[in-house]
């Protein structure tokens, strides 16, 4: 069983257009155990943007190393009947020089990487249970049915 634990939300000023920003960190655990961690970022004055994340998938315990890590940078966006997820590469990570992530994957490496399908587990439970992003979708009045 997938838990998100719902940490505070950090909000920021846009750069390019002064509204405002959420910043999400976010920690996975899988049957109780630290499984995951996922940063993702939208902007109010942005929806057409989406959420852009990352999740970091690999050795989560107390002595882990980042160089036991992977990331799979990903886009959310809400489609006419369900959420819609899409991984990206790595130079469109707003994280790609996190020290903590571990090695972020290009988009073609990441489809083929065997933890893929925990990923989407994941993105599931985001646009599920993530309530600071399930709210950003809701806010976008144009994309409610």
């Amino acid at each position: 069983m997938i838990e998100i634990e719902l940490t505070e939300p950090k909000k920021l000023i846009c750069e390019c257009c002064g509204g405002t920003m959420t910043s999400l960190t976010r920690f996975v655990y899988k049957d109780g155990n630290a499984f995951a961690i996922y940063h993702a970022t939208f902007s109010e004055n942005h929806f057409d943007s989406g959420v852009l994340g990352v999740i970091s998938l690999g050795d989560w315990d107390s002595d882990g190393s980042s160089s036991n890590r992977v990331g799979f940078p990903f886009r959310l966006w809400q489609g006419e009947e369900n959420f819609n997820v899409g991984i990206t590469n790595r130079d469109e990570c707003p994280w790609k020089d996190s020290n903590t992530i571990g090695r972020i994957l290009d988009r073609e490496e990441a489809l083929i990487h065997p933890w893929i399908d925990d990923v989407f587990h994941i993105t599931d439970h985001i646009t599920k249970d993530d309530i600071e992003i399930v709210t950003f979708f809701k806010l976008d009045s144009s994309t409610i049915n």
